[in-house]
């Protein structure tokens, strides 16, 4: 190279392009293998959402025939009655959750909450059913009281499950920017609803209010 020949030998002047070329090569390989690592990460990602939707839809389906399908009244009195045999839920499944567990740091940070808070709760309703079951034959009454928390606990997880179902959805279908666009959408119609609703809400409270005063000025 002439611009460099008053300053390196020949040989110089071939190590350094040689060393030029080589670093530009491991810039190149880094950056294919930086994509490769991405795009195995998103891959991996995708899976776990597609493998937990799968999961969770099952047991919300569960969840809303026990909705539909059970008697409150009925277990109440099936557990008064101290039957052993009492049967209670759907058990929740949760093992592709407790597989991808030790990488659930590798989900969108919108998606994780969620997930965890929906499991927690499966967790809670099998312990509290298998308390149910333990004492409805001999304590029924500490049974029943705690069979009424235990629908509550299930419609709150089905309501928990439905959530990460959309939650989920939105992100496999665009990222964390399409569960930003859904939360802000859930934001408006709230906030719409609320706009529509509040008016009617306060002036029925302020009849009530009229009511029960004019109810005490007339004793």
């Amino acid at each position: 190279m002439p611009l460099l020949d008053g300053y390196l030998s020949p040989p110089a002047q071939q190590a350094l392009i040689a060393g030029l070329f080589l670093s530009a090569g491991w810039w190149v390989v880094a950056l294919q293998n930086r994509r490769r690592d991405a795009k195995l990460r998103a891959e991996r990602v995708d899976d776990m959402q597609r493998a937990l939707v799968a999961e969770v839809r099952a047991h919300v389906v569960a969840l809303e025939r026990q909705v539909q399908d059970d008697s409150l009244d009925g277990i109440l009195a099936q557990i008064q009655d101290g039957d052993a045999r009492l049967v209670i839920a759907h058990g929740g499944n949760d093992r592709i959750f407790r597989a991808v567990l030790a990488e659930i740091h590798v989900l969108p940070g919108a998606v994780i909450d969620p997930v965890v808070i929906y499991y927690r709760l499966v967790a809670v309703m099998d312990a509290m059913a298998d308390s149910i079951r333990r004492l409805a034959r001999n304590h029924p009454d500490r049974a029943s009281e705690m069979m009424v928390d235990y629908f509550l606990l299930t419609q709150e997880t089905r309501e928990a499950g439905l959530d990460v179902l959309e939650i989920l959805t939105a992100s496999l279908r665009g990222g964390e920017a399409e569960i930003q666009a859904m939360l802000r959408q859930q934001r408006e119609d709230a906030g719409s609803r609320l706009r529509t609703t509040l008016p009617q809400e306060l002036a029925q409270m302020r009849e009530r209010l009229n009511t029960r005063f004019s109810d005490r000025s007339g004793l």
